[in-house]
């Protein structure tokens, strides 16, 4: 799966799939194939962070 690249888009994109469809943000990834590291540091450049206890970046 390719992500998006633009960080505002991925915010979007990835709280989108954790609302809708997935349970953990570990849960993601794995189902995905694709690297949590990647998405938390992209996410935390631009001033997101995720708060498992609401599943999503804010």
């Amino acid at each position: 799966m390719k992500l998006p690249e633009d960080p505002m888009m991925l915010y979007s994109f990835i709280n989108m799939k954790l609302r809708d469809f997935y349970p953990s943000l570990d849960a993601l990834c794995e189902d995905m194939n694709v690297e949590k590291e990647v998405i938390v540091r992209t996410l935390k450049r631009v001033g997101f962070e995720y708060n498992p206890e609401r599943n999503r970046f804010w």
